[in-house]
Protein backbone atom coordinates (compact mmCIF):
# COMPACT_ATOMS: atom_id res chain seq x y z
CA UNK A 1 0.00 0.00 0.00
CA UNK A 2 1.34 3.57 -1.02
CA UNK A 3 -1.19 5.18 1.39
CA UNK A 4 -2.36 4.71 4.65
CA UNK A 5 -5.65 6.33 3.65
CA UNK A 6 -8.31 4.30 1.14
CA UNK A 7 -10.82 6.58 -1.42
CA UNK A 8 -14.51 5.92 -1.32
CA UNK A 9 -13.76 4.63 -5.07
CA UNK A 10 -10.52 2.41 -3.65
CA UNK A 11 -12.63 0.81 -1.44
CA UNK A 12 -15.24 0.20 -3.55
CA UNK A 13 -12.76 -1.55 -6.17
CA UNK A 14 -11.23 -3.56 -3.48
CA UNK A 15 -14.34 -5.23 -2.17
CA UNK A 16 -15.20 -6.14 -5.76
CA UNK A 17 -11.86 -7.44 -6.04
CA UNK A 18 -10.84 -9.29 -2.68
CA UNK A 19 -14.59 -9.70 -1.29
CA UNK A 20 -14.94 -11.44 2.29
CA UNK A 21 -10.39 -11.23 2.45
CA UNK A 22 -11.58 -7.30 3.66
CA UNK A 23 -12.60 -6.83 6.69
CA UNK A 24 -14.51 -3.43 7.57
CA UNK A 25 -14.66 -2.25 11.21
CA UNK A 26 -16.71 0.96 11.90
CA UNK A 27 -14.94 2.67 14.85
CA UNK A 28 -17.43 5.62 15.32
CA UNK A 29 -17.54 7.26 18.99
CA UNK A 30 -18.80 10.03 20.45
CA UNK A 31 -16.71 10.87 24.11
CA UNK A 32 -19.95 12.87 25.69
CA UNK A 33 -21.97 9.89 24.90
CA UNK A 34 -20.15 6.81 24.86
CA UNK A 35 -23.53 4.69 22.92
CA UNK A 36 -23.74 6.97 20.29
CA UNK A 37 -21.72 5.34 17.74
CA UNK A 38 -22.67 2.01 18.43
CA UNK A 39 -26.56 3.38 17.89
CA UNK A 40 -25.42 5.22 14.79
CA UNK A 41 -23.62 1.91 13.55
CA UNK A 42 -26.80 0.27 13.53
CA UNK A 43 -28.61 2.34 12.33
CA UNK A 44 -26.32 3.10 8.76
CA UNK A 45 -23.17 1.06 8.28
CA UNK A 46 -21.28 0.19 5.03
CA UNK A 47 -22.42 -3.40 4.40
CA UNK A 48 -20.37 -6.12 6.14
CA UNK A 49 -18.95 -3.27 8.61
CA UNK A 50 -18.70 -4.48 11.80
CA UNK A 51 -18.40 -2.44 15.35
CA UNK A 52 -15.25 -2.13 17.57
CA UNK A 53 -16.23 0.34 20.76
CA UNK A 54 -13.54 2.46 22.22
CA UNK A 55 -14.15 1.77 26.10
CA UNK A 56 -15.22 -1.65 25.61
CA UNK A 57 -12.86 -2.94 22.11
CA UNK A 58 -10.05 -0.39 22.13
CA UNK A 59 -8.97 0.07 25.66
CA UNK A 60 -8.16 -1.54 28.64
CA UNK A 61 -10.11 -0.93 31.77
CA UNK A 62 -8.67 2.52 33.90
CA UNK A 63 -7.24 2.38 37.52
CA UNK A 64 -7.78 5.92 37.77
CA UNK A 65 -3.88 6.33 36.96
CA UNK A 66 -3.47 4.56 33.73
CA UNK A 67 -5.47 7.38 31.23
CA UNK A 68 -8.92 7.30 29.71
CA UNK A 69 -8.44 4.81 27.08
CA UNK A 70 -5.13 3.20 28.48
CA UNK A 71 -3.91 0.16 25.70
CA UNK A 72 -5.36 -3.35 26.13
CA UNK A 73 -2.99 -6.12 26.25
CA UNK A 74 -1.54 -6.93 22.80
CA UNK A 75 -2.70 -10.54 23.02
CA UNK A 76 -6.35 -9.51 24.01
CA UNK A 77 -6.99 -7.42 21.10
CA UNK A 78 -5.17 -9.54 18.37
CA UNK A 79 -7.56 -11.87 19.68
CA UNK A 80 -10.91 -9.84 19.58
CA UNK A 81 -9.75 -8.93 15.97
CA UNK A 82 -9.69 -12.27 15.24
CA UNK A 83 -12.99 -13.08 17.07
CA UNK A 84 -14.19 -10.59 14.45
CA UNK A 85 -12.73 -12.17 10.86
CA UNK A 86 -9.54 -11.11 11.22
CA UNK A 87 -6.40 -13.01 10.20
CA UNK A 88 -3.05 -12.74 8.78
CA UNK A 89 -3.95 -11.96 5.05
CA UNK A 90 -6.87 -9.55 5.67
CA UNK A 91 -7.26 -6.15 4.62
CA UNK A 92 -8.65 -4.00 7.23
CA UNK A 93 -10.97 -0.72 6.99
CA UNK A 94 -11.49 1.42 9.45
CA UNK A 95 -13.73 4.14 9.15
CA UNK A 96 -15.78 6.55 11.57
CA UNK A 97 -18.06 10.09 11.27
CA UNK A 98 -15.40 11.80 12.62
CA UNK A 99 -12.81 12.90 10.67
CA UNK A 100 -11.06 9.43 11.12
CA UNK A 101 -10.30 10.51 14.84
CA UNK A 102 -11.22 7.11 15.90
CA UNK A 103 -10.21 4.94 12.78
CA UNK A 104 -6.97 6.23 13.24
CA UNK A 105 -6.43 4.71 16.26
CA UNK A 106 -7.83 1.19 15.10
CA UNK A 107 -5.15 1.68 12.79
CA UNK A 108 -2.31 2.47 15.11
CA UNK A 109 -3.44 -0.66 17.20
CA UNK A 110 -3.89 -3.11 14.29
CA UNK A 111 -0.07 -1.72 13.55
CA UNK A 112 0.77 -2.19 17.07
CA UNK A 113 0.18 -5.75 17.15
CA UNK A 114 1.61 -6.76 13.74
CA UNK A 115 -0.77 -6.07 11.00
CA UNK A 116 0.33 -3.85 8.43
CA UNK A 117 -2.68 -4.09 5.85
CA UNK A 118 -4.76 -1.77 7.14
CA UNK A 119 -5.82 1.96 5.74
CA UNK A 120 -8.20 4.07 7.07
CA UNK A 121 -11.58 5.48 4.50
CA UNK A 122 -10.91 9.01 3.62
CA UNK A 123 -14.00 10.94 4.69
CA UNK A 124 -15.31 8.39 6.60
CA UNK A 125 -19.11 7.59 6.78
CA UNK A 126 -19.43 10.94 5.58
CA UNK A 127 -17.57 10.31 2.18
CA UNK A 128 -19.11 7.41 1.30
CA UNK A 129 -22.45 8.64 1.66
CA UNK A 130 -21.46 11.09 -0.83
CA UNK A 131 -19.89 8.88 -3.37
CA UNK A 132 -23.47 7.13 -3.39
CA UNK A 133 -22.32 4.35 -1.74
CA UNK A 134 -24.55 1.31 0.05
CA UNK A 135 -25.58 2.00 3.36
CA UNK A 136 -27.38 -0.89 5.43
CA UNK A 137 -28.93 -1.13 8.82
CA UNK A 138 -28.94 -3.66 11.87
CA UNK A 139 -25.64 -5.50 12.89
CA UNK A 140 -23.20 -7.30 10.27
CA UNK A 141 -23.83 -11.13 10.29
CA UNK A 142 -20.82 -13.16 11.78
CA UNK A 143 -18.05 -13.76 10.58
CA UNK A 144 -16.13 -16.84 10.87
CA UNK A 145 -13.15 -16.32 12.86
CA UNK A 146 -9.93 -15.55 12.29
CA UNK A 147 -6.46 -16.65 12.75
CA UNK A 148 -4.72 -12.60 13.71
CA UNK A 149 -2.08 -13.43 16.50
CA UNK A 150 -0.14 -10.59 17.89
CA UNK A 151 3.43 -10.36 16.25
CA UNK A 152 6.18 -7.64 16.58
CA UNK A 153 4.99 -4.45 16.87
CA UNK A 154 5.59 -2.19 13.93
CA UNK A 155 4.91 0.61 15.65
CA UNK A 156 6.88 2.14 18.94
CA UNK A 157 4.77 3.52 22.09
CA UNK A 158 7.16 5.55 25.53
CA UNK A 159 5.34 4.90 28.97
CA UNK A 160 4.58 7.67 31.46
CA UNK A 161 8.29 7.29 33.45
CA UNK A 162 10.33 7.13 30.11
CA UNK A 163 8.71 10.03 29.07
CA UNK A 164 9.08 11.96 32.28
CA UNK A 165 12.61 11.18 32.78
CA UNK A 166 13.46 12.40 29.11
CA UNK A 167 11.83 16.18 29.71
CA UNK A 168 14.74 18.54 29.78
CA UNK A 169 17.09 16.21 28.19
CA UNK A 170 16.98 17.56 24.84
CA UNK A 171 15.11 15.04 23.40
CA UNK A 172 12.27 14.11 22.66
CA UNK A 173 9.79 16.87 21.00
CA UNK A 174 6.43 16.39 22.45
CA UNK A 175 3.11 17.58 20.20
CA UNK A 176 -0.05 17.61 21.44
CA UNK A 177 -3.08 16.68 19.25
CA UNK A 178 -5.41 18.87 21.57
CA UNK A 179 -7.64 21.78 20.43
CA UNK A 180 -5.52 25.40 21.91
CA UNK A 181 -7.89 25.90 24.61
CA UNK A 182 -6.93 22.45 26.27
CA UNK A 183 -3.54 22.90 25.36
CA UNK A 184 -3.26 26.03 27.11
CA UNK A 185 -5.33 24.83 30.41
CA UNK A 186 -8.65 26.32 29.49
CA UNK A 187 -12.06 25.51 29.12
CA UNK A 188 -10.70 21.57 30.54
CA UNK A 189 -13.92 18.96 30.67
CA UNK A 190 -12.72 15.41 29.79
CA UNK A 191 -9.34 15.57 32.95
CA UNK A 192 -10.01 17.03 35.84
CA UNK A 193 -6.30 18.58 35.70
CA UNK A 194 -6.02 21.45 33.14
CA UNK A 195 -3.02 22.33 31.42
CA UNK A 196 0.29 20.34 28.99
CA UNK A 197 3.31 18.21 29.41
CA UNK A 198 6.19 21.38 30.02
CA UNK A 199 7.87 21.75 26.69
CA UNK A 200 5.34 20.37 24.38
CA UNK A 201 3.96 21.79 21.27
CA UNK A 202 0.78 22.08 19.61
CA UNK A 203 -0.88 20.70 16.50
CA UNK A 204 -4.82 20.52 16.36
CA UNK A 205 -5.73 17.13 14.62
CA UNK A 206 -8.33 18.91 13.03
CA UNK A 207 -5.40 20.67 10.84
CA UNK A 208 -4.81 17.20 9.27
CA UNK A 209 -8.02 17.76 7.29
CA UNK A 210 -9.24 19.56 4.48
CA UNK A 211 -13.00 21.37 4.47
CA UNK A 212 -14.59 18.52 3.31
CA UNK A 213 -13.37 16.13 6.13
CA UNK A 214 -10.69 14.39 4.42
CA UNK A 215 -7.45 15.00 4.69
CA UNK A 216 -5.31 17.30 2.93
CA UNK A 217 -2.76 16.56 0.24
CA UNK A 218 0.20 14.66 1.45
CA UNK A 219 2.05 17.60 -0.25
CA UNK A 220 0.27 20.34 2.06
CA UNK A 221 0.76 18.14 5.03
CA UNK A 222 4.03 17.64 4.61
CA UNK A 223 5.14 20.90 4.63
CA UNK A 224 2.82 22.04 7.24
CA UNK A 225 4.53 19.21 9.63
CA UNK A 226 7.78 19.87 8.92
CA UNK A 227 7.31 23.71 10.24
CA UNK A 228 5.99 21.62 13.37
CA UNK A 229 9.17 19.22 13.68
CA UNK A 230 11.50 22.40 13.14
CA UNK A 231 14.16 19.96 11.42
CA UNK A 232 13.63 17.00 13.89
CA UNK A 233 13.07 13.34 11.84
CA UNK A 234 9.51 12.20 12.76
CA UNK A 235 11.16 9.44 14.84
CA UNK A 236 12.86 11.55 17.44
CA UNK A 237 8.94 12.94 18.05
CA UNK A 238 6.35 11.63 20.80
CA UNK A 239 2.40 12.91 19.74
CA UNK A 240 0.17 13.02 22.59
CA UNK A 241 -3.06 14.18 23.23
CA UNK A 242 -6.07 13.54 25.83
CA UNK A 243 -6.11 9.73 26.02
CA UNK A 244 -4.25 8.59 23.20
CA UNK A 245 -6.79 8.91 20.65
CA UNK A 246 -6.38 11.76 18.53
CA UNK A 247 -2.90 11.49 18.75
CA UNK A 248 -2.56 8.23 16.36
CA UNK A 249 -4.47 11.37 13.77
CA UNK A 250 -1.54 12.85 14.13
CA UNK A 251 0.45 9.71 13.49
CA UNK A 252 -1.34 9.23 10.63
CA UNK A 253 -1.10 12.59 8.68
CA UNK A 254 2.75 11.95 9.20
CA UNK A 255 2.49 8.74 7.29
CA UNK A 256 0.28 10.58 4.48
CA UNK A 257 2.72 13.43 4.69
CA UNK A 258 5.99 10.86 3.96
CA UNK A 259 7.09 11.80 6.59
CA UNK A 260 7.18 8.12 8.67
CA UNK A 261 5.97 7.27 11.96
CA UNK A 262 6.52 9.08 15.89
CA UNK A 263 6.37 7.58 18.88
CA UNK A 264 3.10 7.60 20.33
CA UNK A 265 2.61 8.05 24.27
CA UNK A 266 -0.49 6.08 24.71
CA UNK A 267 -1.80 7.40 28.49
CA UNK A 268 -1.10 11.24 26.77
CA UNK A 269 -2.61 14.34 29.26
CA UNK A 270 -5.07 12.04 31.20
CA UNK A 271 -2.53 9.44 32.68
CA UNK A 272 0.46 12.11 32.90
CA UNK A 273 -1.97 14.35 35.35
CA UNK A 274 -3.02 12.06 37.14
CA UNK A 275 0.44 10.65 38.32
CA UNK A 276 1.75 12.43 41.65
CA UNK A 277 4.23 15.29 41.06
CA UNK A 278 3.59 15.57 36.91
CA UNK A 279 4.98 18.89 36.29
CA UNK A 280 2.22 20.84 34.26
CA UNK A 281 2.47 23.61 32.13
CA UNK A 282 -0.11 26.22 31.47
CA UNK A 283 -0.76 29.61 29.24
Amino acid sequence: MNSPLISTTELQHLLRERGDRVLIVDAGFDLADPSAGERAHAQARLPGAVYLHLDRDLSAPRTGRNGRHPLPDREAFAARLAAIGAGPASTVVAYDASGGMYAARLWWMLRWVGHADVQVLDGGLAAWRAAGGELVQGVAEARAPGRLQALAPLVIAVDHDKLRAALGQGWPLIVDARATDRFRGENETLDPVGGRIPGAVNRFFRDNLAADGRFKPAGQLRDEWQAVLGGRAAADVVQQCGSGVTACHNLLALEVAGLGSSVLYPGSWSEWCAQPGAPVAVG
